[in-house]
């Protein structure tokens, strides 16, 4: 999952997660991330999810946009880049992973442990021929 933190705009302050790729931004009411600022086109910017490259961020046809202030069309975005467009400006973060909890596993493993040490025990006894 990825975070946008809204740095400046109309919605500066603000923390957009993009869960599904890919992921639109601009002045479109269809757009993902829909910002009404000056500079900012109807469909101005574009983050794909590509393999081997990681998150990816596409300029529409003639829309500008900077990465870290270098001009960009096209480029693998990284942890902590500024990604600005109009008058906007956002930051791209990876969001901290949810662990899932391991509690049934735990009690499944220590079930089996317990199982298999009565189990080697009540061997062990019958063989000794105590039982």
């Amino acid at each position: 999952m990825v975070l946008l933190h809204i740095l400046s705009g109309p919605k500066a302050g603000g923390l957009e997660t993009v869960r599904r790729f890919p992921f639109h931004a601009g002045r479109a009411a269809d757009n993902d991330l829909c910002v009404n600022a000056e500079g900012v086109w109807d469909y101005h910017l574009m983050l794909e999810l590509k393999p081997g490259l990681g998150v990816v961020l596409h300029t529409f046809d003639q829309a500008l946009a900077a990465v870290n202030d270098q001009p960009q069309t096209e480029v693998p975005l990284r942890n902590g880049d500024v990604i600005s467009f109009g008058s906007v400006k956002l930051q791209f973060w990876l969001a901290a992973p949810v662990q899932r909890g391991l509690y049934v596993r735990e009690l499944s493993l220590w079930l089996i442990l317990i199982l298999v040490t009565l189990g080697q025990g009540a061997l062990i006894f019958y063989l000794l021929g105590l039982g």
